[in-house]
């Protein structure tokens, strides 16, 4: 009776059995490596109701992050401002129409929500887990500076997330946050650079005490 399959298919269990493995290993090597924060959430940058520009007000104009996120000090949530501290400047103080001009329209859902005393939806851009405990209010106490976290929000027209905010990622600052420490009243200056400045935490007579950071579980996972 003649062969119904030609000798080579002979081989075909064997090389199964090397490239399964292999292929398989592979497969859970780039899923572990490739859906991280670092590569699925960095760049996250959605369309917000009203295009604010945080290159123009906190870069150009010089506003400190705290007139707006007036909680981030004392509270675990950097807070989002109302309409109303919008308003402060554009009921009159400054240019609210732009006919022709670049910005015209931009803030016409600003106006909209003003008037109708319903609040704007913005759509949240750095985000954490349920399960996973964080409070602005020690870090910014630390001395961390915003942008270590948020990136140089100072240079976005749009808001993308800049780091990816996940457990390793944060660890590392745990273990290490000296790099990240800064002195306290420089905090949210977006210019600021460690690189370039000599400054030692544990010789500022500012500090009332050493940073440091939990390491354990119960840290972030309460």
């Amino acid at each position: 009776m003649p062969a119904i399959f030609p000798r080579w298919t002979n081989a075909i269990p064997v090389v199964l059995g090397l490239v399964a493995p292999i292929a398989g290993a592979g497969a859970i090597f780039f899923v572990w490596y490739y859906f991280s924060p670092l590569y699925t959430d960095v760049g996250y940058q959605p369309k917000q109701p009203v295009p604010y520009s945080h290159k123009l007000h906190a870069g150009e104009m010089g506003m400190d992050c705290r007139y707006c996120h007036n909680t981030v000090e004392y509270a675990a949530m950097a807070a989002i401002p109302p309409t109303q501290t919008c308003m402060n400047c554009h009921d009159g103080l400054v240019q609210t129409t732009n006919p022709g001009g670049p910005y015209e329209g931009r803030i016409e859902n600003l106006k909209k929500s003003w008037e109708t005393g319903e609040a704007i939806e913005w759509v949240r851009v750095h985000m954490l887990p349920d399960y996973a405990y964080f409070n602005h209010a020690p870090h910014v106490a630390a001395g961390v500076g915003c942008a270590s976290c948020h990136g140089r929000i100072d240079q976005m027209v749009v808001v993308s997330q800049d780091q990816p905010l996940s457990m390793g990622w944060c660890l590392d600052c745990h273990r290490n946050p000296t790099p990240n420490l800064r002195p306290l009243d420089q905090v949210t200056n977006m210019n600021w650079d460690a690189d370039e400045e000599t400054y030692d935490p544990d010789r500022d007579p500012e500090r009332k005490r050493k940073v440091n950071p939990p390491v354990h579980c119960s840290g972030c996972h309460r």
